[in-house]
């Protein structure tokens, strides 16, 4: 009994000496890609500074190059780590040459996004820090990295578009060019002087310093309403001072209209009821028949 137990703990000795060598192996595969992780993560957020820093390179060209040198170390580390296993690199070069179709198929999307990636860093259709909306998402740019662009709604809410959605939509700029044209309009009782009152939107267009002169305020009359005469207002003002603008032009015309005894009419409707007078006679007579 004794010499079969001591010939079971033998065996498990002689295993567990087999299985020493890849347990080591293993700890060591674990340690080079942390150690590994660790210093990609590193280089790429030097990079990343080292880019920023440099006046003459665009900060989205810094973070695309930087997301590009992390993946590239990390595809360092996952090669050593399979050597350390002991798979040849030139086996693994020809085993994915011989699976270049199947993983083609298996990763055309992010392939796809990989492709769109360098297509937004060659054309720069939009830029860290600029407010776009992509078909029907909005927000400012964060960052654009190999494969999806990350925006920040104006309510600081993450938006992750890939790459290849972000090429192959409607991109719109709000944030491409130095200026942009706010546009207001307001309606004025049908009573009230037309007149007066685009001398009173020019007069407080020309009021403010942020509204550019060239091109000069517009004020024309845009539309006839049902219940209202509806001013169109028109200026020019830098991208930056956009919404601000156009929040003070909206909370000053009201005040400049109160002032001026101009009124902004509520919603409503003039009715008119005109009776037929045969209709009238044809009914009085039918009721003295009745009778």
């Amino acid at each position: 009994m004794e010499e079969q137990i001591q010939q079971q703990v033998a065996t498990w000795l002689d295993r567990f000496g087999e299985l020493i060598p890849y347990l080591l192996d293993g700890v060591k595969a674990l340690l080079i890609l942390i150690v590994g992780w660790i210093i990609a993560a590193a280089i790429s957020r030097m990079v990343k500074k080292r880019v920023d820093n440099a006046k003459r390179i665009d900060p989205t060209v810094g973070n695309f190059i930087a997301s590009m040198v992390r993946w590239v170390l990390l595809g360092i580390v996952g090669i050593t780590v399979l050597n350390v296993f002991g798979v040849e690199v030139t086996s693994l070069v020809a085993m994915l040459g011989a699976a270049t179709l199947a993983i083609g198929l298996a990763l055309q999307g992010t392939l796809g996004d990989l492709a769109a990636g360098f297509m937004i860093i060659l054309f720069r259709p939009y830029r860290n820090g600029q407010y776009i909306s992509i078909d029907s998402t909005s927000g400012t740019v964060k960052e654009i990295n190999l494969f999806f662009t990350e925006l920040a709604t104006p309510d600081n809410i993450q938006i992750i578009v890939p790459n290849g959605k972000a090429w192959g939509a409607i991109i719109t700029n709000y944030s491409a060019h130095d200026t942009r044209r706010v546009d207001l309009t307001v309606g004025i009782d049908y009573s009230d002087d037309m007149d007066r009152a685009m001398e009173v939107m020019l007069e407080m267009a020309k009021a403010d310093a942020r509204v550019m002169d060239d091109p000069e305020p517009w004020v024309r009359v845009t539309n006839l309403g049902d219940s209202s005469v509806d001013l169109t207002m028109r200026i020019w003002a830098a991208a930056a001072d956009y919404w601000d603008l156009k929040f003070a032009m909206t909370k000053a015309v009201k005040e400049r209209f109160d002032a001026a005894g101009l009124s902004i009419p509520f919603p409503q409707q003039v009715s008119w009821v005109q009776s037929d007078p045969g209709t009238s006679l044809a009914v009085a007579q039918t009721q003295r028949a009745a009778e």
